[in-house]
C-alpha cells in the first residue's frame, strides 16, 4: 500500500446516547473526544443519538400502524 494516502484505521468506541450502551469497534471516523474503555485503554469516543440497544426496530417496541391501516384500506376497496 502506498503510504500516506489511507486514512487511519483504528479502535474507536461509539457511545449511544439515548440508551448508554457503548461499543468497542474499528473505524477511520475523526474524533475530538477519548474515552477509558474496560481494558483500561484510551479510545477515541464517537457519540450517537441511535443504535440497536435503542432503536424501535430491534428493542421490539416498534409499531407498525401504516401497514394495518392499509390492509384495512385495500379491504374496503375490494370488498364483495
Amino acid at each position: 500500500m502506498k503510504e500516506g494516502i489511507h486514512p487511519n484505521y483504528r479502535a474507536v468506541v461509539f457511545q449511544d446516547l439515548a440508551s448508554g450502551f457503548s461499543f468497542l469497534t474499528r473505524s477511520t471516523i475523526n474524533t475530538k473526544e477519548n474515552t477509558s474503555w474496560e481494558d483500561g485503554q484510551e479510545y477515541p469516543l464517537v457519540k450517537v443519538e441511535i443504535s440497536s440497544k435503542s432503536h424501535p426496530f430491534f428493542t421490539g417496541k416498534r409499531t407498525d400502524t401504516s401497514t394495518a391501516k392499509q390492509v384495512d384500506k385495500f379491504r374496503n376497496r375490494y370488498k364483495k
